[in-house]
């Protein structure tokens, strides 16, 4: 938890420099195949700071962001197993050292990409899950790729963009209120429209 919070603290002092924007960048694209912090914080301290840029911030993270996802599908496709049904150091690398990146956790993704395909994709990149994971497992189980960019872009642009937008207007009175319940609320956000598409998909 130290380490965790060393970075997250290391990660909102780039609001105060002029390399802020690269920063954000750098780090949308990294937490997208294996840093475990993810960029919203930096995102809202540099709207806070210029909110004339708020959507050209949401921009530059979303950008950064789906390219990172290519990076973890490449890590997967590529590098991920030494034969068929045998993990390579790269992935036992992974398993050890990102948290939340456990070999349980990459089975029981490839279940839900098989049953769920772009939903899964979407509400990995909406939601708080750890995207890495699904970006990695995505490639090392060949997921179609037109599918996994095309739900990356949309999840990963709503969600940057909707937080660009309520600090651009609402301010520092909701930075609160998103760092306390913006993840509870992108699950409830991603489980109603999903049910919606089932609920419409059985109905008719």
């Amino acid at each position: 938890m130290k380490l965790l919070r060393s970075l997250y603290d290391w990660v909102l002092h780039w609001a105060e420099s002029p390399y802020g924007p690269i920063a954000l960048f750098v780090l949308a694209f990294a937490e997208s195949s294996f840093f475990p912090i993810p960029p919203d914080a930096l995102l809202i301290a540099l709207v806070l700071g210029s909110k004339s840029k708020a959507f050209k911030f949401a921009g530059i993270t979303t950008v950064g962001s789906v390219l990172g996802a290519l990076l973890g599908y490449a890590i997967g496709y590529f590098v991920w197993w030494n034969n068929p049904g045998e993990f390579s150091s790269i992935a036992n690398f992974f398993f050890a050292n990102i948290p939340g990146f456990t070999e349980k956790l990459f089975g029981q993704v490839k279940i839900l990409y098989d049953d769920w395909n772009f939903w899964i994709i979407f509400t990995a990149g909406f939601t708080p899950i750890p995207y890495k994971v699904f970006t990695i497992t995505g490639g090392a189980f060949n997921i179609n790729l037109f599918l996994f960019i095309t739900a990356s872009v949309i999840s990963r642009a709503a969600r940057f963009f909707l937080v660009a937008w309520l600090i651009w207007k609402f301010g520092e009175q909701i930075k609160g209120f998103i760092d306390k319940y913006f993840n509870w609320l992108a699950i409830l956000f991603t489980v109603l429209l999903i049910g919606g598409f089932v609920v419409i998909k059985y109905l008719f």
